[in-house]
């Protein structure tokens, strides 16, 4: 197995087909087949299936992928900093549920090691699609929350899928409502306040499981429901509606505006907020620096016990 190799695995997989892929690389396309034949054959794995409509990425290729990336990015950055090279195009890609401290850490790690050429990722996703981009080595660092309720069933996931889960801190259930809401002027919220107006959650697509929610209290019964798959529109809705979402608290103004504000909700829960990563393959330097950037962000915001 060769350099040369991993950069070819990674330029298909990027490319969608051989093809292309030797377009990229200014290479005949023979060549190119021959040489993913040759290191399907001595890993003794097969890291692409070929179709009618090009190639697709087995789930065993998929985990290489991840680990083949890890080591080009690593040696991009030697080459960068120990033969003097032009400076390379840096990749990145996190995935986590929708928390503004994620976005800021992103924000703040692009400002300070983006550089002139990078390709950075952050994906809001549903819950599974989370964990599995982070068992797939498809992103470096994942964030999610754990409470009570999901805490068995999430942390039997994790470990099967060589996840370790890393607490942030501990947040109080929140709600957040319009400023405008008739209960933004409520020091302290309860279930009942709340009855009247439209619940909002995100959507988890074929893994709807309550445990998978986004949410807490997810099983309570609400008169009105509205799924959403993005921020901005539940933002929209929290407003045009007057509607509702239950929340770890944690915004941020200046990312998110004036206009959404977080009210305590009177309920006997917390929400473990924290970050994974593959228990196998470490993050990259970029990783780590997203993680310290994550600390940074969320220290001091342990609710009071």
């Amino acid at each position: 197995m060769t350099l040369l190799q991993l950069k070819y695995v990674v330029t298909v997989a990027e490319a969608g087909t051989i093809s292309e892929a030797a377009k990229r690389l200014f290479i005949a396309q023979p060549s190119l087949t021959a040489a993913i034949k040759e290191l399907e054959s001595e890993l003794g794995i097969t890291i692409f299936q070929r179709t009618n409509k090009g190639i697709l990425l087995s789930a065993e290729g998929e985990e290489f992928l991840g680990y083949a990336r890890q080591v080009m990015e690593q040696t991009r950055l030697i080459e960068e900093r120990y033969l003097g090279g032009a400076q390379v195009k840096h990749r990145f890609c996190v995935s986590t549920q929708h928390y503004s401290f994620a976005v800021e850490a992103f924000v703040a790690l692009l400002k300070e090691y983006g550089g002139a050429e990078y390709d950075f990722r952050i994906r809001e996703t549903q819950t599974y699609e989370l964990i599995e981009d982070v068992a797939r080595l498809r992103s470096e660092v994942g964030v999610l929350y754990l409470n009570p309720f999901n805490e068995t069933v999430l942390r039997k996931t994790l470990r099967e899928n060589h996840l370790k889960f890393h607490r942030l801190f501990i947040a109080k259930p929140h709600v957040f409502v319009s400023a405008f809401s008739p209960l933004a002027q409520k020091p302290v919220v309860t279930l009942e306040d709340l009855a009247p107006y439209p619940r909002l959650s995100y959507e988890q697509g074929e893994h709807n499981s309550f445990y998978f929610s986004e949410e807490i209290l997810s099983t309570r019964e609400s008169r009105k429901d509205i799924l959403v798959s993005d921020r901005a529109t539940l933002f929209n809705l929290l407003i045009g509606l007057n509607g509702y979402t239950i929340c770890s608290g944690v915004i941020n103004e200046e990312l998110n505006g004036k206009n959404i504000v977080a009210v305590p909700l009177a309920v006997e829960d917390s929400m473990e907020i924290g970050y994974i990563t593959h228990s196998k393959v470490g993050p990259g330097p970029f990783g780590l620096r997203y993680i310290e950037a994550l600390k940074r962000y969320t220290v001091g915001r342990d609710a009071p016990q």
